[in-house]
């Protein structure tokens, strides 16, 4: 047994001790409530964690809204002189300055000097109408950008409020986990298997479900050519194609995709998607849905419902960061070009998604 194994294996006896451990909690249940402090422990670590993400978002999008503020003085100085410029041509034009110049061309002496007055006449209204048109030109730029400030403005206060509502969010559970350890005599030993719990998900759980995660989004890229070899899952009425995927042969594919699936399975129940699996002392539970979202670009997106490790739950902030890092969509466009989905449900054992030709 290797020295990963051997370490999982301790931290998994630890856990189970714990959960065996004879502890009188009120109402409920020793096995229930040490789980929960655990559950609470891993989710003030995972939470401090996305604090982390959230400040260096912030940092970054101030930075870029200062950029912007220093853009948009210098184009408002540019727009400044340009609608000054623009100014004096409209006042020619409405003070009668150019008439005279129309009055000039029907009293000519020769015919070249008519053509030189035109000659004349042309260049000046030309640069007269070049003059205009990059005052619009410059205006429309920089109205752009004060729309591109504000976008900038309400996705760093979104980020603030983001920022705020975890650290609340962080500061109650901690206080809650505090107070209802409190007083007990075991207490010092939980904060101990606490942290072995903690320091375990930090080094080898986060690791291992990322490559669950990453090995799902490999395999999910490859899909539509699965899709594509094996089109009597693929069924056609009219415009309407139908794609029925059963989880067998979701799990061969899987299994041929990588030795990582060997002990992990998909599950399609009760309009969930279910998926998990065990080894080297880890174990990994995973439930989710799809749904059909257009933008960026039509498909199947995945949301993670629920997430384990060796029986606790990881907190929505774990979830959602997992959720971005790693793609686990599915585009009926990689099918065929012309394919939109429109649909998708789940029942016993199958995954049905409904698509339609788009035009």
């Amino acid at each position: 047994m290797n020295k990963r194994a051997l370490r999982a294996a301790s931290i998994l006896s630890i856990v189970l001790t714990l959960l065996s451990a004879r502890l009188s909690v009120g109402a409920v249940s020793p096995d229930e409530e040490t789980r929960r402090l655990l559950e609470k422990s891993l989710s003030i670590v995972e939470i401090d964690k996305e604090i982390g993400r959230i400040r260096e978002q912030h940092e970054a999008l101030a930075d870029t809204a200062e950029r912007t503020a220093e853009r948009l003085a210098e184009r408002e100085a540019a727009v400044e002189r340009k609608r000054e410029e623009a100014g004096r041509v409209l006042r020619s034009y409405y003070m009668g300055e150019k008439d005279m110049l129309l009055a000039a061309l029907l009293h000519f002496d020769s015919l070249a000097d008519l053509l030189a007055m035109l000659d004349y006449v042309q260049l000046l209204f030309a640069r007269d109408q070049h003059t205009l048109n990059d005052y619009m030109a410059q205006y429309r730029e920089l109205k752009q950008n004060y729309e591109e400030q504000n976008r900038e403005l309400e996705l760093l206060k979104a980020t603030e409020d983001e920022l705020l509502k975890q650290r609340n969010r962080l500061a109650a559970l901690q206080a809650e986990l505090d107070s209802e350890l409190d007083g007990r005599t075991d207490a010092e030993r939980l904060r101990i298997w606490m942290d072995e719990m903690n320091r375990y998900w930090e080094t080898a759980g986060l690791r291992e479900v990322r490559q669950y995660f990453r090995a799902l989004a490999d395999a999910m890229q490859q899909l539509p050519d699965w899709v594509q070899s094996n089109d009597d899952y693929l069924t056609i009425q009219g415009l309407q194609y139908t794609l029925v995927i059963p989880e067998d042969g979701l799990n061969a594919y899987l299994r041929e995709q990588n030795d990582l699936f060997m002990n992990f399975s998909f599950g399609f129940q009760d309009g969930r998607i279910t998926a998990g699996g065990s080894r080297e002392g880890m174990d990994v539970q995973i439930a989710g849905h799809y749904t059909v979202e257009d933008e960026p670009k039509n498909g199947l997106v995945f949301h993670v419902d629920e997430l384990r490790f060796n029986g606790l739950y990881l907190p929505d902030t774990t979830r959602r960061a997992l959720e971005k890092e790693f793609d686990l969509g599915f585009y009926p466009h990689k099918i065929v070009s012309f394919l939109k989905a429109t649909s998708v449900s789940i029942s016993d054992g199958e995954l049905k998604v409904t698509l339609n030709v788009g035009l």
